[in-house]
């Protein structure tokens, strides 16, 4: 089964000698776990002070700069792994070094049918594209989407699938997927060497994370344009974060 680890910490917890140390440390753990076939990609985000939060309310693009929601800990990267179970996921959580000072939550993907092939190394930006790659944090009000009932929630994903084939046929697609619900999810933080497992995600949210995409974008202001052609940005709140790439970092590659 998929799994998405999202690593939140104090980003001023970190110094830059920590953080180099940090990235070291969990590339070599990508590169173990690709070595068992778990491993799909990763990356550190850049800064939240360089995040933009898009709504769309009333057909209006509302744009806000910073993330979605101020709080101490903030996700910092993301790991997305293929494991048997959630005892794995959680085992492989643990030995990431940001769980020592932050929290590292564990989310199952949910299969949406109709997506686009993942592409992972092969779209790499090129001289030719001179673009960056960026997340995009679906942030959702379950309950909305519950009261809306499963016909609007059918439909609502029925265009984010269409939106993910406009990107693919653009040559941006990267990898998009929603989120297991927020009552699965599991918090891992180690503390004085021993690891903490606790039911529930990182923060209690009226929105939670409810998917994400990765894609290729010329700039911020063009990440943000997709963002505001989510079918959930019309209920929630879409995050947007430049990706920070590493030279070292291990990445999947679409099977043939």
């Amino acid at each position: 089964m998929k799994y998405m680890l999202l690593v939140y910490s104090p980003e001023a917890a970190w110094t830059p000698d920590e953080w180099t140390a940090c990235t070291v440390e969990s590339t070599a753990v990508c590169h173990d776990i690709q070595a068992k076939g778990q491993f799909i990609s990763a990356s550190p985000l850049h800064p939240i002070a360089t995040a933009a939060s898009v709504k769309v309310r009333n057909g209006k693009a509302l744009v806000t700069t910073g993330p979605f929601a101020e709080t101490t800990e903030q996700l910092g990267s993301f790991f997305l792994i293929d494991v048997p179970n959630l005892d794995e996921a959680i085992a492989i959580a643990s030995r990431l070094p940001a769980a020592k000072k932050g929290t590292v939550e564990v989310r199952p993907i949910f299969t949406l049918d109709g997506l686009p092939p993942e592409i992972f190394a092969a779209k790499q930006p090129s001289a030719e594209w001179n673009g960056s790659q960026y997340m995009l944090l679906c942030y959702d009000d379950e309950q909305a989407w519950n009261d809306a009932g499963p016909e609007a929630l059918r439909a609502a994903m029925q265009e984010a699938v269409q939106l993910c084939h406009q990107l693919d046929a653009r040559g941006q697609f990267i990898s998009a997927s929603p989120l297991h619900p927020v009552s699965m999810a599991t918090s891992v933080r180690i503390r004085d060497g021993k690891r903490l497992v606790t039911d529930g995600p990182f923060a209690e949210t009226r929105e939670f994370l409810g998917g994400y995409y990765l894609l290729l974008a010329k700039d911020l202001n063009e990440a943000i344009s997709i963002a505001a052609q989510h079918s959930g940005a019309r209920v929630g709140t879409v995050e947007v974060r430049r990706v920070f790439e590493l030279p070292n970092m291990v990445n999947a590659t679409r099977p043939e």
